[in-house]
């Protein structure tokens, strides 16, 4: 989940409106579902592949070794039938159902390794989800064993992520695609996978036009459940107001960006809306090693502005009340977050912090995509954010940009602040310490230290995550409640909300549910 990157712009929103005429009589047909969302689609290859849309195009169409169970906390069996794991999470066995892949041909432990192996040696977004392996091993054709580096009691967790689902390796590799350590420069397989797919899932991939529509057909070959659905379209409908109005005339079955004030404004009795919280968030980020900030952008500077912010105002002027708070980069919920404090508004503490360093009449720049992210308008949060930090006397200029631009960007630390969202891959707390946390080597202090990670490595989260890594139960949850307490004093990643989510779709349509790994399991989904 991730900052999910997105090509969007101006042609985005010109597709935006005609994208909603060419599902008019399809949504209609009983055999074919008709989704409207923004798809912020960067890959469909499942190893390169990092988004909202990705997630449940990869379920439906790859099978990871387990999945999530409908609570969003239980792990239960999908390709995997068994699994044995050692007493010090360093090794993990997996039996495999008698599963065959679209095209007919058996899944096999071969297929698991390669698959793993290209996840780790591809370097692409989800490739740190195979951080720390280190062997593979085809016990049987059914039967393939794991080993890490290091004790990880989240291994297994990892394995419901999307990303994670068991390719074909022989059709994939006939197509470019490479597992070995050459995989970053030599597999050439990306284009293949944006018009075919290679998995055992209850549907495959039929066509895909960017920023117009994503189509799947079902798996007429598929071993397990048949899925209701024929075919499911996905069209590019950009705005929450659009999904709204192509939701209650019958054009779309279901709206996946619809946020609670719109909901609020469906009428049609034909429409089932469901307001549910959520594991999402968004956050702004400060960017120490951005250009002129590094005696500027202190541990002890990013705190003042992180106290500087109205929160509770926050969640009313993004979402109208429609979230909660969220203290760390930890969604509410996850193991390590029940004793965590969020933060609070504290302006004198902030003026004097800012006095003491001299910075009384501090400018900054915020860079961040001109987008609408689960219901909150960047442009309108990063309003609320220039306001509160106007109140310390802190001058902030917006700059919204294109998906293209904002990710060159942040890479060359052209601005000190920005803005985005996470969504969870699985569920786990691991994967935000791997993600967000101050140790080398992890992808925030790559882009908050810009080549610079003296500037913002903390060394006693590398020690926790290894000791929350080589626990479980109670003693897990204690240290990633301490990993949030330094991530919070870090001060470099600061959620600003998480917002409901609202489960829009006709009242013909049953079995739509959010999934905290897969979004929106599409082989659930039938017509009444």
């Amino acid at each position: 989940m991730s900052y999910h990157l997105r090509r969007k712009g101006l042609a985005a929103l010109m597709i935006a409106g005609s994208a909603l005429t060419a599902p008019q009589l399809v949504a209609q047909e009983s055999d074919t579902l008709v989704i409207a969302r923004s798809m912020d689609v960067n890959s469909l290859d499942p190893s390169r592949a990092f988004c909202d849309t990705c997630q449940f195009y990869l379920t439906a169409v790859y099978e990871t070794l387990v999945t999530l169970a409908p609570d969003n906390q239980s792990l239960v069996p999908n390709l995997a039938e068994s699994w044995e794991i050692n007493d010090d999470f360093t090794e993990f066995t997996f039996t495999l159902k008698d599963a065959t892949f679209a095209d007919g041909s058996p899944v096999e432990a071969s297929d698991v390794i390669w698959t793993f192996n290209r996840l780790k040696n591809v370097k692409g977004s989800p490739s740190f989800l195979m951080d720390g392996l280190t062997g593979a091993e085809a016990l049987d054709a059914r039967t393939v064993k794991f080993t890490v580096d290091a004790p990880n009691s989240e291994f297994l967790n990892k394995v419901s992520a999307p990303y994670t689902g068991i390719i074909n390796a022989e059709l994939a590799e006939a197509n470019g695609a490479i597992s070995d350590e050459s995989a970053a420069e030599a597999d050439k397989a990306e284009p293949w996978f944006l018009a075919n797919s290679a998995g055992s899932g209850p549907f495959k991939l039929a066509t895909y036009s960017p920023e117009a529509e994503l189509r799947l057909a079902r798996n007429d070959d598929y071993y397990g459940k048949t899925p209701a659905f024929s075919e499911v379209v996905v069209t590019q409908v950009q705005d929450a107001v659009s999904q709204a109005q192509a939701l209650e005339t019958g054009q779309v079955d279901i709206a996946m960006q619809i946020d609670a004030d719109t909901a609020q404004s469906i009428r049609s009795p034909d429409v089932t809306t469901e307001v549910i919280p959520s594991y999402n968030f968004v956050y702004i980020g400060f960017i120490p090693g951005a250009k002129g900030m590094d005696d500027i952008l202190t541990p002890e500077v990013r705190d003042a502005l992180a106290s500087a912010i109205d929160y509770d105002g926050m969640l009313d002027f993004t979402v109208g009340g429609n979230g909660k708070k969220q203290a760390a980069p930890i969604p509410n919920g996850f193991p390590g977050t029940a004793g965590l404090t969020p933060r609070t508004q504290d302006i004198e503490k902030a003026k004097k912090v800012l006095a003491d360093a001299g910075l009384s009449d501090l400018k900054l720049v915020a860079g961040y995509p001109n987008d609408n992210i689960y219901g909150v308008d960047f442009n309108i949060m990063m309003q609320k954010v220039q306001q509160d930090f106007a109140a310390i006397g802190v001058e902030l200029e917006l700059k919204p940009l294109t998906w293209a631009v904002w990710r060159d960007e942040l890479g060359a630390g052209e601005w000190p602040v920005t803005a985005i969202y996470y969504a969870p891959d699985y569920y786990g707390s691991g994967q935000y310490i791997a993600y967000f946390a101050m140790i080398e080597g992890h992808p925030w202090v790559g882009r908050a230290s810009v080549g610079k990670p003296d500037l913002v490595v903390n060394p006693a989260e590398s020690d926790l995550y290894a000791k929350a890594l080589a626990s479980s139960g109670e003693e897990a949850e204690a240290a990633y409640q301490k990993l949030g307490e330094e991530m919070m004093k870090d001060a470099i990643i600061i959620p600003l909300v998480s917002p409901n989510l609202v489960l829009a779709y006709r009242n013909d349509v049953s079995g739509v549910r959010y999934s905290a790994c897969c979004n929106l399991p599409l082989a659930e989904i039938s017509r009444n």
